[in-house]
């Protein structure tokens, strides 16, 4: 039988040492101790070995004598207008220069820094005193990212010094006022025109026709990122393969400029796979990602074997060249994975720069090829929604949705297995809905090896996902200071929490999104600390909050004075059924259906109703509804009553808006639920088509409720 470990006082200093929580607070108020066994699995995953005392010991000695082994920090982040003083190690006694070389961006050139008068006793690390010099790094430093060289006896070094914003700025209609927009799940938004499946230029036109129609200043969609090359296609827009590049199933083939100018014989491969594709488009079944992408990729390889004008191959040349390796290592994975669908791949394959992959990356050149080329449509087409959401007159026009992970067998887990943690996967604890935690089957970060690459594969995705965005909502925000990490073999109840340097990770958001000139919107929701809220305001940066979720002291429905000025309001979400449903208490009785209820059906519907007759009487005392309101009167009431709110941005479910009941996503379902499959459909669950949206009298009253906002 396996021996149990003990919370001794030196594992629980180990795990502090490496960011790992020892206790956490439950989201009832209690405080719950994380057990010895999930704390030397959890620090198994990080690398350290904490399976005995003595190995312990060796490692918390390991742990202090780490920082004096590194020249320099690996990285160093500073806040604009703050100095920032740093630890210089070199033999004990021997001079160092250290200096600046600035970002490219902002003109480049070198700086100074300063050496300080702080003594620093010296210690003897791997068998060599090493010494300590502090330098100053001065505070009027340029936004961006700098190198930061210094050079001794023994040898020079580098490492990565960012500049970030104090705090992100606001626009000027955030700072002074406040915008309204949708929030819709594309691929669920159908054109007569579309592949069986929401698109690109289903975007721009829903876009434009919000703003343009209705006064609408954002659209806020789910995340885009790249799915499988192949099929099965993973359906949550959650568990991407990557989240630096784009889902080419989201590309209307048409709109590529070289579909204008294919031959009559490869215009008919495309007319004919268009018209299967369009017959998708009414059916009120589950949306089949699948058969859409199995179509749509043989369109767009006959789309991709036509020729280029010049012109266009040194547009496309440009794209590859600016997104570099990252780019040619996503394709590749992208190519295998055609022929080795399966999740575990032979070993010979694990290691990117190995011989075996060499190989096929020679073999499968015109395959890296093609997909190399579908993220360049996918972008253009990506751009060009974000033009016309902002030609329609959208103060900010498109809201990316970042997720918080990705596959543990996708291409970021195969291309960046240095800085992703392996051993472990990113969950929840215990909630009031989900009463035996979350497993998202995500690889998490790896704090320390993030670090150690100065923040890069954070840096690319990020602008990846910026680039053609006039703001971005951040997926459960908090993992942005501290994961729950779930051990491999465990229950998502069995983690532990594993902090980040979410002052570096925090910073880099913001430095990136002011580049972009786009608001950063952080999902809030949930357990977590109290100042996490404060600090993530200081910098700039919203919160989200939810009405069905917003309770005073008392468990009553929170006040809309009290709300937060600094935020996303909205009255439901995409893990909620729409507000009709939610009303009748739908939510209730699918949870039932599906066994995920912890307490009796029937002391869960009447917490239900109770909630229901709170929210009620709240809108009686505000005047918004009469004596007996219909559905649509209350749904209509209850956004009147988040307009009430001081919150600079409100949002509208597009589900709302047409009367769908049906949820988008169940939580802790897999196979059991059509999650992230259902198309918008109207209260009888009769598709809704763009084409006749705008026409639809519930949205257009609903809209016309939320256009003074």
């Amino acid at each position: 039988m396996e021996q149990q470990a003990e919370r001794t006082e030196s594992l629980l200093r180990l795990a502090r040492e490496c960011g790992v929580a020892t206790e956490y607070w439950s989201f009832d108020g209690h405080e719950q101790q994380v057990s010895a066994d999930t704390l030397v699995k959890v620090l198994g995953a990080l690398g350290v070995d904490a399976t005995s005392p003595a190995r312990i010991d060796v490692a918390l000695a390991h742990a202090e004598d780490a920082p004096w082994r590194e020249p320099l920090p690996p990285t160093v982040i500073a806040r604009q207008g703050q100095a920032v003083q740093i630890p210089v190690h070199v033999w004990d006694g021997e001079p160092v220069d250290v200096w600046i070389e600035l970002d490219p961006e902002v003109g480049g050139g070198t700086r100074p820094t300063y050496q300080q008068d702080v003594y620093v006793p010296p210690r003897w690390v791997d068998g060599r005193m090493i010494g300590r010099a502090t330098f100053e790094i001065p505070g009027d430093l340029p936004l961006g990212w700098h190198v930061l060289r210094s050079r001794s006896t023994d040898g020079e070094h580098r490492a990565t010094l960012v500049v970030t914003p104090n705090r992100l700025s606001l626009p000027p209609q955030l700072e002074h006022g406040r915008a309204w927009g949708f929030m819709s799940q594309i691929y669920s938004v159908r054109s007569e025109q579309s592949w069986g499946l929401g698109d690109f230029d289903d975007l721009a036109a829903t876009a434009w026709r919000s703003a343009s129609e209705l006064g609408a200043d954002f659209l806020l969609i789910n995340p885009v990122h790249a799915g499988e090359s192949g099929v099965p296609m993973t359906p949550s827009p959650y568990l991407p393969t990557t989240r630096r590049f784009v889902n080419p199933i989201y590309v209307r083939p048409e709109n590529i400029e070289e579909a204008a100018y294919l031959t009559a014989a490869d215009r008919s491969l495309v007319e004919w796979a268009a018209e299967e594709a369009h017959a998708l488009n009414r059916s009120t079944d589950p949306i089949d990602r699948d058969l859409v992408w199995t179509t749509k990729k043989a369109a767009l390889e006959v789309i991709f074997a036509a020729p280029r004008s010049a012109y266009r191959q040194a547009k496309y040349d440009r794209f590859k060249a600016a997104e570099g390796k990252g780019l040619e290592d996503f394709a590749l994975w992208s190519a295998i994975k055609e022929i080795h669908p399966e999740e575990v791949w032979p070993d010979e394959l694990l290691d990117i720069s190995g011989p075996a992959v060499g190989a096929l990356r020679e073999r499968l050149a015109d395959r890296v090829e093609f997909f190399s080329w579908l993220q360049w449509v996918a972008d253009e087409q990506l751009a060009a929604a974000q033009a016309a959401a902002l030609d329609g007159g959208m103060s900010l026009g498109i809201m990316h949705d970042l997720a918080v992970g990705v596959h543990p067998a996708g291409a970021d887990a195969w291309t960046m297995r240095h800085v992703l943690a392996t051993g472990a996967s990113v969950g929840a604890p215990p909630d009031m809905y989900n009463q035996q935690g979350q497993d998202w089957s995500q690889p998490p970060w790896h704090p320390k090896e993030l670090g150690r690459v100065g923040y890069r594969p954070l840096r690319d995705m990020l602008r990846t996902v910026l680039r053609h965005a006039g703001a971005i909502r951040i997926d459960h925000v908090i993992g942005l200071f501290r994961l729950w990490w779930i051990p491999s073999g465990s229950s998502p109840k069995d983690g532990a929490y594993v902090r980040y340097d979410h002052d570096a990770i925090i910073g880099i958001l913001a430095l990136e999104a002011q580049r972009a000139g786009a608001v950063v919107i952080g999902e809030d929701l949930g357990t977590f600390e109290g100042w996490v809220r404060d600090y993530l305001t200081d910098r700039g940066i919203l919160g989200t909050s939810i009405l069905w979720f917003e309770k005073g002291y008392d468990g009553n429905a929170l006040p809309p004075e009290n709300y937060r000025r600094m935020s996303l309001t909205s009255v439901t979400t995409h893990d909620l059924p729409p507000t009709a449903g939610y009303l009748a208490g739908e939510h209730v009785e699918l949870r039932e259906s599906l066994g995920l209820l912890q307490a009796p059906v029937q002391v869960v519907r009447n917490e239900a109703r109770a909630e229901r007759d709170d929210m009620i009487r709240l809108l009686a005392s505000r005047g918004l509804i009469g004596d007996d309101p219909s559905e649509r009167e209350l749904v209509e009431a209850l956004h009147r009553l988040i307009k009430l709110t001081p919150s600079v941005l409100l949002g509208v479910s597009l589900a709302d808006a047409v009367g769908e009941r049906r949820a988008q996503n169940q939580p802790g379902t897999d196979l059991e639920y059509p999650n992230w499959k259902v198309p918008l459909g109207d209260s009888t669950g009769q598709t809704v088509l763009l084409d006749e949206l705008f026409e639809n009298p519930r949205l257009r009253s609903l809209a016309a409720v939320m256009k003074d906002a």
